[in-house]
């Protein structure tokens, strides 16, 4: 365990959350128990609610730095690739299979990350677990998961189809989620092998963006999505030209009529590093292609 130095003084007694961790979650840590709300991620995200005291902001804080160290370690020696898209893909959608599909394809060659959550984030998880399995064994796990579309109204049956549709397979890829109880009102998703759990939500999305040095492609999504691509943007935009990642949004007419990020992407791009390293595709196929090309090669 990692130990707190002599100078803390105080740790918060009570904190549902190791502030001395130094290890990634598993699935099973955060789902310990039944209903969801005794398992220690819904007492957590309660937690974090409802005590402000100087001793509970401490305790998370050094809980944090320690998911911080132990993600480093993970990522080390791993080529990731982001996945980023909406929560609002339910299971059973088309959006939530083409998610599923494109976390396989890209799990086939990179470890995949994503925001942790339900959605678009839970099928790029669940697609990437299963990278060394058949196409027959992806299908019958999206068949298990259409009997509970979404988390709401009831998360114990979201998971428990989540636990069954687990189990159809032995071996799991790795595959990483980074969710946090910032928006603990969505629960993470059980098929991301590893889980870096923050309570600071500005802390997690840099993080996450960060180790992301293979790509990132973007799904349909909303706030959250297009935060993430302006966020991603800035740090591309100030890189030097061997640390530019690629960005791939995938919708051609999501990303230039629904929500237009596209016209200001490529603006922001014009004679930067970036600029040939931004891709607008139709299909999470193009999308796994653009991910694979060697780095500078044109559309």
């Amino acid at each position: 365990m990692r130990s707190i130095p002599d100078r803390v003084v105080v740790v918060h007694n009570s904190s549902p959350a190791d502030p001395g961790r130094d290890g990634l979650y598993r699935p099973d840590e955060l789902y310990d128990t039944t209903p969801y709300t005794a398992t220690v991620d819904a007492v957590a995200y309660h937690w974090s609610l409802d005590d402000r005291s100087p001793e509970a902001l401490l305790s998370r804080a050094l809980h944090d730095e320690g998911i911080d160290e132990a993600l480093g370690r993970w990522c080390h020696p791993r080529d990731l690739v982001g996945v980023m898209g909406g929560h609002a893909a339910d299971r059973g959608s088309q959006g939530y299979a083409d998610a599923a599909r494109l976390g396989r394809l890209l799990g086939a060659t990179h470890t995949v990350a994503t925001g942790g959550g339900p959605g678009a984030m839970e099928a790029a998880n669940l697609g990437a677990s299963l990278a060394d399995a058949g196409e027959a064994a992806v299908a019958e796990a999206l068949g298990v998961l259409a009997a509970v579309p979404s988390f709401r109204p009831s998360v114990d049956d979201w998971v428990a189809a989540a636990w069954r549709a687990h189990g159809l397979v032995a071996e799991r890829s790795p595959n990483l989620g980074v969710p946090t109880w910032y928006y603990g009102h969505e629960p993470p998703n059980i098929f991301a092998t590893s889980i870096a759990k923050y309570f600071r939500n500005a802390q997690r999305e840099a993080i996450l963006l960060q180790v992301c040095d293979a790509g990132i492609v973007f799904l349909p999504g909303a706030g959250g999505t297009v935060q993430e691509i302006f966020q991603d943007a800035c740090e591309n935009y100030y890189a030097a030209a061997d640390k530019v990642a690629p960005m791939v949004l995938v919708g051609e007419r999501y990303w230039t009529e629904t929500l237009p990020a596209w016209p200001l992407l490529t603006g922001l791009a014009k004679g930067r590093a970036m600029e040939e390293h931004v891709h607008l595709v139709d299909t999470v196929d193009e999308a796994a292609e653009v991910i694979g090309r060697p780095s500078g090669a044109g559309d």
